[in-house]
């Protein structure tokens, strides 16, 4: 609306020019002709952006839900336009008895005029002066007033096959959201010199998850890995290098083991004085760049990265590395800035900073000079927010750092970084994996898991799986036998932890994760491939299937057809929830839901009928590998955002 009002000015801004060059008024008739070059120029552009953006919504995918409270917003603001506000609720129905939607906002007016204008109005009463007030729409079949004020929403058949034809004819499109926004996303950031292990397995699969949620909506998306790759851990680290190689300038060290070399380096830290002091000159000269420790730093931060992209590898995740010491120079002009601004109190050397409503404050200065892990945090928050120009930023953290976390965005705001009201800045917060003793996860010796042997194990029992199903011997090539163990052993894991509520622990368990039965990625990763399967073994091929899409109708006569329509049709909804929320544990019951309706449908509508006999096919419905084929497309874009790769055969 407001790119086709801007059009209309510029459009009459030009004729004015026309009429003033016409008439010889201009005394710099050169000027008029730059001017109106650049108007005809913005004019050009708009009206293309314009008609990208048409496109582009034409395409998009319709979130009902959506579209619904539009209808229902319109019709409540038209029967009662002195209310502000009017609560709008509109929810998929439970049992088709009660339609496909129902909107349940006539209980809520009914309060509301009750407290604000002391009128006693019954429920049932508002529902029916809504629904005289709905307008004209492409998309309600009919509504009807049910119990004290429910008003059930039937949609049309015609809108939900046209939205179906829409879907298979220009793909999975992301839904409408509006101004493409920059989105900064903190996840995984494990520590330097320190193995991966099942800890950080959570931040670094929900936080590739909904970057990928983010791309798909088609906002600007900043993967960001916040290592930890700064501080005194690495005084003792460098001390213990120069003793176990001492020509590490010169001859690149043969550290095999990162994590024995760490705990040596810490040993000694704890148990030999002169070590110790040692340790303490080497941090000192590491932040005062001294080359030869730059060094020693760069080759244990190489060893580090090295182990932790086999992980990233395996699990198909993206990152950026931004660590700590990224900010380090940053640091100084943060405690400056919050000293100019009154904010900073000493106390025995330290200097500190008190939060409103946050009892423990941040400390930003250590007594020595040194800073902390608050202020290199706040550096970061600062740097995503003013330099960034973040408009959404997420911490995939555990729930331990909450308190921290609320703190550190509080100081952000108190400052005057950013206003919460404009900037979305948030703490996607999860909890720990349990192991099946429903205590924190550890290995027989009481170690961390290594999540490098986590995912070995993994791939062992995804192996075993398949062969116990004896995929190996006829069904499948060893090529798609590997393809099919990488599919399932990664996918399960990554979908055993992000089917499960985010804010809740799990427990860790490899026999659920692989059971083809249930709410698990075994289960929908064999859902798929046999949907997929169906047309493959109609002999339809994909072509066949897109010019089928142009010209063929969606029959959803029958009630299960009907059922799996509007189940496709609810995964825009879906993401839009999870954008807003961050769970992504909705999409995975939203698939496994879907993948549960499309058994229903199959199991009652034949797609591929055949002589009983000879086996022959004798009639290929095609509206309905149609809806196979819909159901699949959703279920592959489904799997993308949770970065699961599905394989055709299995």
């Amino acid at each position: 609306a407001f790119q086709e009002n801007e059009i209309k000015l510029l459009t009459a801004e030009i004729d004015r020019l026309k009429n003033f060059g016409c008439l010889g008024i201009s005394p710099s008739l050169e000027g008029l002709r730059d001017e109106n070059a650049k108007l005809k120029y913005r004019l050009n552009f708009l009206q293309k952006s314009l008609q990208e953006e048409r496109s582009k919504t034409a395409k998009s995918m319709i979130n009902i839900n959506s579209r619904l409270q539009e209808i229902f917003g319109a019709a409540i603001r038209a029967a009662y336009p002195d209310l502000e506000n009017p609560p709008l609720v509109v929810t998929p129905s439970q049992q088709p008895k009660f339609g496909d939607y129902q909107c349940n906002s006539a209980m809520g007016i009914t309060q509301i005029l009750l407290k604000t204008k002391e009128q006693k109005v019954s429920p049932r009463e508002i529902a029916e002066k809504i629904t005289k007030n709905i307008p004209a729409n492409e998309c309600i079949e009919k509504v009807e007033i049910a119990g004290p004020g429910f008003i059930n929403v039937h949609l049309r058949k015609d809108f939900v096959s046209k939205q179906l034809s829409s879907l298979l004819i220009n793909g999975v499109q992301p839904p409408a959201v509006g101004k493409r926004k920059k989105v900064v996303v903190d996840f995984s950031s494990p520590n330097i010199a320190k193995e991966m292990h099942v800890g950080h397995l959570r931040s670094t699969i929900i936080g590739e998850s909904m970057c990928r949620l983010f791309e798909f909506a088609g906002y600007d998306v900043l993967r960001l890995n916040h290592l930890g790759d700064w501080g005194t851990q690495f005084g003792m680290l460098i001390a213990h290098l120069q003793d176990k190689f001492p020509d590490y300038l010169t001859v690149s060290p043969p550290i095999g083991d990162l994590q024995a070399f760490y705990k040596e380096s810490k040993r000694r830290f704890d148990t030999e004085e002169e070590f110790k002091k040692r340790a303490y000159q080497c941090v000192v000269l590491l932040q005062s760049k001294n080359p030869d420790f730059i060094k020693a730093w760069e080759l244990i931060c190489d060893v580090s990265r090295k182990e932790f992209q086999k992980i990233y590898n395996c699990l198909d995740i993206t990152l950026i590395e931004r660590g700590e010491s990224f900010y380090h120079e940053m640091m100084k002009d943060i405690v400056k800035e919050f000293e100019d601004k009154g904010f900073v109190q000493v106390d025995d050397g330290r200097k500190i900073v008190f939060v409103p409503g946050f009892p423990v404050p941040l400390t930003i200065m250590k007594s020595d000079g040194g800073y902390t892990y608050d202020t290199s945090d706040l550096a970061a928050l600062k740097h995503r927010l003013c330099e960034e120009k973040a408009d959404i930023l997420i911490y995939v953290v555990d729930s331990g750092q909450s308190v921290h976390l609320q703190t550190v965005f509080a100081a952000g705001q108190m400052i005057g970084w950013y206003d919460p009201k404009v900037t979305r800045v948030a703490h996607a917060a999860f909890g720990v994996v349990l192991g099946e003793d429903k205590k924190k996860f550890k290995t027989r010796s009481g170690d961390t898991v290594r999540l490098i042997d986590l995912l070995e194990e993994g791939l062992k029992r995804a192996m075993d799986k398949l062969k116990d199903k004896e995929r190996d011997k006829v069904v499948l090539t060893e090529e798609e036998l590997k393809a099919a163990q990488t599919s399932v052993a990664f996918g399960c894991i990554k979908y055993a932890d992000l089917s499960h509520n985010r804010l809740n622990d799990y427990v860790f368990s490899f026999d659920k994760m692989l059971d083809d039965r249930g709410n698990t990625a075994a289960y929908l990763l064999y859902a798929f491939t046999r949907i997929r399967a169906i047309a493959r073994l109609a002999n339809i091929d994909e072509q066949m299937l897109r010019k089928a899409a142009r010209e063929e109708v969606l029959i959803l006569d029958h009630e299960k057809e009907w059922k799996l329509g509007k189940c496709i049709l609810r995964f825009p909804e879906i993401l839009q929830k999870i954008l807003e929320d961050l769970l992504l544990h909705t999409l995975c019951d939203y698939l496994y839901e879907l993948a549960t309706t499309f058994t229903e449908f199959y199991d009652n509508c034949y797609c591929v009928e055949k002589d009983r006999q000879s086996g022959q096919i004798v009639k290929v419905n095609m509206w309905r590998l149609l809806l196979c084929e819909a159901t699949a497309t959703i279920m592959a874009k489904g799997f993308d955002i949770l970065g699961i790769k599905p394989v055709q055969r299995m």
